[in-house]
């Protein structure tokens, strides 16, 4: 019976990881632009996080395998950018990122934990960054979203009303 109760474990695993692959597709495909950038910077900071501890233990392939998935993300924050969106600013981000992934790789070859702990330094205040802009962009975005849904009542040319109309 023992197989059997193994193989049932692994189908309520299988149904799980199904399950939460269905939710993070759906998040991701719902997600606004900023919010996918902060998706991908809690990706980085996770893996990231995930190596400084792998590397703490000693474990090469759990370092290896968690720096390799940071890069990888950071590679996607960098391949993301619109240049032609200001072109200034795009290439001091990829330079930031740049650096991070450097520091990536660093540690990688080296097994640096201060390698990693600088590239999750600029990961975190990357990502505390983009959460105020969504804040404030979301903040910006409900008064005149507010405004346009519900006019203030008497608005349009009743007798009372104030026009600017000449």
């Amino acid at each position: 019976m023992p197989a059997v109760r193994r193989t049932d474990e692994s189908r309520e695993m299988s149904q799980a990881t199904h399950k939460s692959f269905e939710y993070l597709k759906s998040a991701v495909m719902t997600a606004t632009p900023e919010q996918l950038q902060l998706m991908l910077l809690d990706g980085a900071i996770r893996f990231s996080t995930k190596a400084r501890e792998a590397l703490e233990k000693r474990d090469i392939e759990g370092t290896f395998n968690a720096l390799e998935r940071a890069q990888r993300i950071v590679l996607e924050l960098i391949n993301g950018m619109n240049r032609d969106a200001n072109p200034e600013l795009v290439d001091q981000m990829a330079g930031l990122y740049n650096f991070i992934y450097r520091r990536l790789v660093e540690a990688s070859m080296k097994r640096d934990t201060q390698a990693v702990a600088d590239a999750l330094r600029i990961l975190e205040h990357q990502r505390e960054t983009w959460r105020l802009l969504i804040d404030k962009v979301s903040r910006a975005a409900q008064p005149a979203t507010a405004a346009q849904a519900d006019p203030p009542a008497g608005a349009g040319h009743s007798a009372g009303a104030l026009s600017l109309e000449v």
